[in-house]
């Protein structure tokens, strides 16, 4: 279980500007319950891998994601030891588990793979 860890006016402002954008919300959600790799989540938001990669830029920079390279590939999930950890999960809890994009989303990801 995430401790509760007091953040400055600044980290909590931007958390809560990365969180306030619909895109980002759904798709830190996804991070937190596995890993992805951007052209997994290219496809799924039908966004272009620019545009996927300024969300995740923005998270890095919020130190929200755990970034791994294999091969060509990076590969992004919610980072749990970040400070903001208990602030990001407390806000996504409140999202509906069965909410409508929600659901697409996953249910896109089931049949796409990387290759």
């Amino acid at each position: 279980m995430a401790t509760t860890q007091s953040l400055s006016t600044g980290t909590l402002t931007e958390t809560l500007k990365i969180l306030h954008d619909p895109t980002r919300l759904l798709l830190l959600k996804l991070l937190t319950e596995k890993e992805y790799c951007v052209c997994e989540l290219v496809e799924m938001f039908d966004i272009s891998q620019p545009a996927v990669s300024q969300h995740l830029r923005k998270y890095r920079q919020a130190g929200l994601v755990i970034e791994e390279k294999r091969g060509q590939w990076r590969y992004y999930q919610f980072d749990p030891s970040c400070p903001q950890s208990a602030l990001v999960k407390s806000v996504l809890a409140q999202l509906d588990a069965q909410d409508e994009q929600l659901v697409q989303l996953r249910h896109k990801a089931e049949a796409i793979t990387c290759s």
